[in-house]
């Protein structure tokens, strides 16, 4: 299924799930390598240093103000700085984890995983990625005990981290080697786009419903509206 239709697949569900008053887990991950981060909270510091230091120039502080104005600033860059970030949910947290908080446990995870996995991974880990936006959409109206439920917990939240597991298990001088004909980078390349591939087609499954009610109703109008 096409990104297009991945988002509205999940704009549609999303409305589906408000209207029935259900909530839905947002993916909180860690952020991607490039944004946030260090760079990130380096920005909110900077930004509050400089209201600090615009509201002391505005009330007119003097010597003993300017020098209250530093300390906060070093206090506020500190705060920031240093805060705990959230911990990287493990393979046994995301087994245990609810089914509808399942693909934002594992695409927080995978992120982790990123600098350690090979660069052909990226563009998969990509689509695999967006793969889970959708299905974390999809399953906040999903029962857990449905088998398509356990189909997806077994997939997303259990052989998925087992499979890039046993890849980082491989020492790396050995990951460019082949072995039957292909390395361990390659065979990683390849189940994750099985796995991506695999989502995708469980994510059309569980829209099948909507995708053919939204198709019978866009007749219904052409036949009522402009076939008159």
């Amino acid at each position: 299924m096409s990104g297009s239709v991945d988002d509205a697949v999940a704009v549609a569900r999303a409305a589906q799930a408000r209207r029935r008053g259900v909530d839905i887990v947002p993916l909180q991950r860690r952020s991607r390598r490039g944004r946030g981060g260090r760079t990130a909270r380096a920005t909110v510091a900077v930004v509050a240093s400089g209201l600090i230091v615009a509201v002391a120039m505005l009330l007119g502080l003097g010597t003993f103000g300017l020098v209250a104005a530093a300390a906060m600033i070093l206090a506020v860059t500190m705060l920031v700085m240093f805060a705990p970030a959230t911990p990287v949910p493990t393979p046994e947290r995301i087994a245990r984890a609810e089914l509808k908080a399942l693909p934002a446990q594992t695409a927080r995870w995978l992120d982790a995983q990123r600098p350690a996995l090979p660069a052909p991974a990226v563009t998969v880990l990509d689509r695999l990625d967006r793969r889970l936006d959708t299905l974390g959409v999809q399953l906040a109206t999903l029962d857990d005990d449905s088998p398509a439920g356990a189909e997806i917990r077994r997939l997303v939240g259990e052989q998925l981290p087992a499979f890039v597991g046993d890849y980082a298990r491989v020492p790396p001088a050995m990951r460019t080697t082949p072995r039957n004909g292909r390395t361990p980078d390659q065979q990683l390349v390849d189940g994750l786009g099985v796995i991506e591939r695999e989502i995708g087609e469980i994510s059309e499954r569980l829209a099948q419903g909507d995708l053919d009610a939204l198709e019978t109703k866009r007749r219904f109008l052409e036949i009522k509206y402009e076939g008159e």
